[in-house]
């Protein structure tokens, strides 16, 4: 009887430590599907600035005048320029590579007039400093508390790391409360859905625009997966690579591009010349003075221009084999095409000239391209190709055209896109979409507080047309590049206006979205993962005492009315919803439909959002009811 029980014994403790071995594994898997953790909460009630401190000579300084929530908030006076504010030190706090949520509420001083107030953060290697933006230039008055908030990835190593708060004037006081920075662990890609460029495969490479931050952790495998080029974002642009006379600066360029080199991907340079993020020196004479038009001075900015090409040209050589070679030089309403920038006033046509001859001595193999947006307009459209027979003729070596291909869910037709590459097809030149993203807003007013379902259906379809334009042409088109890798980066998130837009394939989780199903399947379009009967997917962003909650429901089935039901495990309470009606008994909680959301098509989703409260911790729920059926959460 021993040795059987020994047997057991053994038996019972191979399978303890095969347990132990699991729970020992579990929390980088429970991490992914976990809510947004908090870094840092300042509310500022304990008296203190909490390590903020003043940019310049201005002063910082605990205030009870003001607060959103308790009874204190931070001041900020005595400024006298707009980049003076508050300053908190996060070196050692943030580590590379993770993506970081910042929030802070701002309002004015009384008696100052109204103004805008942004969020940036400053980084150093040495003495260089960089300035990357978190939170757009935001209006903001005297009277209520404005949220400014964005996120951000260190990217970079860095010796001097801060995050401030300037505004547009110079000598506004305001206050600042509710500062949080968080974290959310991110989720793992997709990897049991088709790769994007393996679909595209038979009809043209697809690319993205990237930073440095898009090459690291689970975002570098999402471009991995997906993507076949790369397009360098900023980091090849002029002030990037020469913001002084003779200083080059290929640190970012050289990290992005080895990485399309270790990753087998193209990569297409952008940009040699534009009329934006140019410095002022270009323009400046041999005494420093603002250039005028002179034969002189004419001859010098030429000459600024074709060392400027081939020093970035030349630095890269092969590795590079597609130049955006001058950017955005038409202007439809001049009558004829030609924007008034500093280049054309100074020099003419010939920047444009100089421009391609120096990049084909500079890199004979690399393709030569013009780009501008808007190129579906007719009147844009029209002088662009006006441009480029004048130039051909002229024995410029333009290789092709690229159309950005900003566009929104319902702008530009199909129609119209179609006119656009057929224009240019008889002029012999490839034909490249270059920047393309697609916004879900109909104009400047809209906000969403999260994407409606019903936008981002509409939007799938909208790709899914586009891309079948594209397939059809793909004996003119030589690349398609979306410009970004996921919606938790755009920089349609600060343009035409600041708010969170979703203009491209994969949603700020870096999960597919109905886009991404429009180009790859649009039979899948809507339809919700693993085929569920519902899904949730439940949302927060945390600071002390309070968070916000978005919470989208995807049913498998068509509904006429719903009702989304959970239990609270830390006594959390709804303070406040939008986009549904709610009740709460204890921890149980139950959301209806609005009348105008009661319908949900088969495969289609709702939101819904709220604010609530919390003390001691604020664990997400873990299931939920949807019309009494138990959801997935996702």
């Amino acid at each position: 009887m021993r040795p059987r029980q020994t047997t057991r014994t053994s038996t019972v403790a191979a399978v303890l430590l095969a347990l132990l071995a699991a729970l020992l594994a579990a929390p980088p898997a429970a991490a992914a599907a976990s809510g947004p953790v908090t870094v840092l909460s300042h509310g500022f009630e304990d008296g203190t600035t909490q390590g903020w401190t003043p940019r310049a000579s201005d002063s910082v300084a605990v205030s009870t005048a003001l607060a959103r929530t308790g009874a204190a908030s931070l001041a900020s006076t005595g400024r006298t320029a707009g980049w003076n504010g508050p300053t908190l030190d996060l070196l050692g706090t943030l580590e590379q590579g993770t993506r970081y949520t910042f929030s802070v509420y701002v309002r004015l001083a009384p008696g100052e007039s109204a103004t805008t107030l942004r969020m940036s953060v400053e980084r150093r290697s040495g003495s260089t400093p960089s300035y990357d933006q978190v939170a757009g230039s935001t209006n903001a008055g005297e009277g209520a508390w404005t949220q400014l908030t964005g996120t951000y990835t260190l990217a970079h190593d860095v010796d001097f790391l801060t995050v401030y708060i300037e505004s547009a004037s110079a000598t506004a006081a305001f206050h600042v409360d509710d500062f949080t920075l968080t974290y959310t662990p991110p989720r793992p890609i997709q990897t049991d859905i088709p790769a994007l460029k393996d679909v595209l495969a038979p009809h043209f490479p697809i690319g993205a625009a990237i930073t440095r931050a898009e090459t690291l952790g689970v975002h570098g495998e999402l471009l991995a997966r997906h993507f076949d080029s790369v397009t360098p974002g900023n980091a090849l642009k002029w002030d990037a690579t020469q913001p002084t006379e003779g200083d080059f600066r290929f640190a970012d360029g050289d990290a992005l591009i080895g990485y399309g080199a270790e990753h087998g991907m193209a990569v297409r340079g952008h940009t040699l010349v534009w009329h934006n993020q140019t410095p002022s020196w270009v323009f400046d004479d041999a005494s420093g003075e603002p250039m005028t038009a002179t034969p002189e001075n004419k001859a010098l900015l030429l000459s600024r221009l074709d060392a400027h090409i081939r020093a970035v040209v030349g630095h890269f050589g092969d590795a590079i084999g597609t130049w955006d070679v001058v950017n955005e030089v038409i202007d439809e309403s001049q009558g004829d095409g030609l924007r008034r920038s500093r280049w054309f006033e100074l020099t003419g046509l010939d920047y444009i000239r100089t421009a391609f001859r120096v990049a084909r001595e500079a890199a004979p193999e690399a393709k030569l391209f013009i780009n501008d947006y808007n190129t579906n307009v007719p009147a844009k459209r029209d002088k662009l190709h006006a441009l480029v027979a004048q130039l051909l003729a002229e024995g410029v070596p333009v290789d092709g055209v690229g159309h950005q291909m900003h566009v929104t869910f319902e702008w530009p037709s199909v129609a119209e896109t179609g006119e656009m590459l057929d224009r240019f097809a008889p002029l012999g030149v490839e034909q490249q979409i270059t920047e393309m993203d697609m916004s879900v807003y109909r104009d400047s007013g809209e906000s969403f507080p999260t994407p409606p379902a019903d936008r981002l259906l509409t939007q799938g379809h909208r790709y899914q047309a586009m891309f079948d334009l594209f397939r059809a042409h793909d004996d003119q088109i030589g690349s398609v590049t979306l410009w970004g890798l996921a919606d938790d980066s755009t920089w349609l998130d600060t343009f035409p206006v600041t708010r969170k837009d979703h203009p491209l394939l994969f949603d700020t989780e870096l999960q597919a979205k109905p886009a991404y199903w429009g180009i790859v399947d649009p039979g899948q379009i809507g339809n919700p993962p693993g085929g569920q009967g519902c899904t949730v997917a439940y949302r927060t962003s945390s600071w002390q005492g309070g968070f916000q909650a978005t919470v989208t429901v995807t049913s498998a089935t068509a509904v006429a009315g719903w009702s989304l039901a959970w239990t609270f495990a830390d006594g959390q309470r709804v303070t406040q919803m939008w986009n549904g009606r709610r009740t709460q008994n204890d921890a149980e909680v139950t959301v209806v439909n609005e009348p105008y959301n009661a319908v949900i098509a088969a495969g289609g989703s709702v939101s819904f959002g709220f604010l609530g409260s919390w003390s001691g911790t604020n664990a997400s729920p873990t299931a939920f009811r949807f019309n009494g059926t138990a959801c997935a959460v996702v």
